[in-house]
């Protein structure tokens, strides 16, 4: 992640595949930390070696990962431990392998499907800046001439232009690490989203998929339910969802069923917590679970999929919408109005 001191996706990937092979060969667990300082991903290699070193002088491996924990997402951490105290680690490890593995694959889907409108987005001003310098060379001898009407003309208005475009996107930039960062309002930020048309949809059915993915992991390693919702509300990677979970920790320790003190939150569809009522009532919430990240999986993928779309449409539209602008100051200048064409030029 971004400015994050969390290893990255494939580096946990790699890391979860060494842990679930060699102590599934019967490795111990300070020797395959020792191993992975040595010989394992670049990123994990500092990480391992303090966590080795801990345990080399007594400590648990539950005490050096709670340490590390900027290093690992919460989820690892947990069930690291549940599986250290059960000697399930290798399934555990095996789990969160592919629970990784499925996060990866769906970050290369939205980045593959994204690419071109993002590479339209960023062509478009360029474009933009060509047709100021070319009607620039139009006008040449007369008034200079500006298409936007915003003082950009000839080649320095070209430029400027550029400067001006991406010195916005980079301020908005800012500006949202300045809200969500320094200011501390993600979760206000991510609330919005979740609300906006075609965004909403996209970021809802992927924070569903992760959190159907995690509730199904905690579920099956036996952890307590109130600290398997916490889990896996973080797990979304929402901060409007992770924002629930003390609430919704506090609701289940207070005798409330899952459906009931997740649909306190008002995050969830009502179909949803139909299923997740049934599901408990019949004993099958692990089993359900895993049906219901297959089905959000696939609607994470439409949704991807229309978002690519409409970002493409809507440089299109923009871009299509400048040309339109463009046209009819020309077609001005040409009658006199724009003084792109100078009757006196020609004598007239």
């Amino acid at each position: 992640m971004l400015f994050s001191s969390q290893l990255p996706l494939s580096s946990l990937i790699e890391f979860c595949r060494a842990l679930r092979h060699n102590l599934s060969a019967g490795l111990t667990v300070r020797h395959v930390f020792r191993q992975q300082a040595e010989r394992g991903p670049v990123p994990v290699r500092p990480v391992a070696a303090r966590i080795s070193g801990e345990i080399e002088e007594g400590g648990s491996l539950e005490d050096a990962l709670k340490r590390e924990k900027e290093a690992f997402p919460p989820m690892f951490v947990s069930l690291a431990t549940v599986g250290e105290r059960t000697g399930s680690l290798p399934e555990v490890m095996a789990e969160l392998e592919k629970y990784f593995l499925l996060l990866q694959r769906l970050r290369r889907e939205f980045l593959s499907q994204i690419a071109w409108p993002a590479f339209q987005f960023l062509l478009a001003p360029f474009v933009i800046a060509f047709m100021i310098f070319f009607l620039a060379i139009l006008s040449s001898g007369s008034r200079p001439f500006d298409p936007l009407g915003l003082g950009f003309t000839g080649v320095s208005g070209a430029i400027g232009f550029l400067v001006t475009f991406f010195g916005g996107l980079a301020a908005l930039v800012v500006l949202y690490f300045i809200v969500t960062r320094t200011l501390k309002q993600r979760q206000k930020v991510d609330e919005i989203l979740l609300r906006m048309p075609v965004i909403g949809p996209c970021l809802r059915a992927i924070a569903m998929m992760r959190f159907c993915l995690a509730l199904r992991l905690t579920t099956e390693t036996g952890m307590p339910i109130a600290r398997a919702l916490r889990l896996s509300l973080q797990g979304t990677g929402n901060t409007a969802f992770a924002a629930q979970s003390a609430s919704v920790q506090g609701s289940v320790r207070s005798g409330k069923e899952l459906a009931l003190a997740l649909g306190e939150s008002g995050l969830f569809t009502s179909d949803f917590l139909n299923i997740l009522a049934n599901a408990e009532e019949g004993g099958r919430v692990s089993e359900v679970m895993a049906h219901q990240a297959e089905f959000y999986e696939d609607e994470a993928r439409r949704r991807l999929t229309i978002l690519s779309r409409v970002a493409s449409w809507g440089v299109y539209v923009c871009v299509a919408g400048f040309i339109i602008f463009m046209i009819f100051r020309i077609a001005m200048s040409i009658w006199g109005a724009g003084g792109l064409y100078d009757p006196a030029r020609y004598g007239l």
